[in-house]
């Protein structure tokens, strides 16, 4: 006796997908909308701004910011300091931060002028929202 078939083994190979149609062309107005100036956006009004910034410092959505909420993107930063977890930031724990970010390009101890401008403080062109 013999034994049967075998089953066919499936192509691991799918199919090509069918060709799309050719995309219709554009109508001219939209060429012509494209080679105009357009006026740039209406900007947001000072309360829009103003709510925007309320509503990210207010966590939970409730209409107002708690203590909590409001210390609550500090503590990240004040945890990196604070080296031995006391819950204290002592004068070391500060100046180990700012020690660390001198750059004594020429290792005489001292900063050069060039040496000192990469201490600047790095400036954003738009006030970082916590959303």
């Amino acid at each position: 006796g013999g034994r049967g078939a075998a089953a066919p083994v499936p192509d691991p190979i799918p199919p090509a997908p069918p060709a799309r149609a050719a995309a219709p062309e554009r109508p001219s107005f939209l060429a012509a909308a494209r080679t105009e100036r357009a006026e740039p956006p209406p900007e947001a009004s000072a309360k829009t701004r103003e709510q925007k910034r309320f509503g990210c410092a207010d966590k939970d959505d409730d209409g107002r910011i708690t203590r909590t909420e409001m210390l609550e993107p500090r503590r990240k930063a004040f945890a990196k300091l604070d080296a031995n977890a006391d819950r204290r930031l002592a004068f070391e724990e500060w100046a180990t931060r700012t020690t660390t970010k001198l750059a004594d390009d020429d290792g005489n101890g001292a900063l050069t002028a060039v040496g000192y401008a990469t201490t600047a403080l790095k400036r954003r062109a738009e006030p970082a929202c916590c959303c």
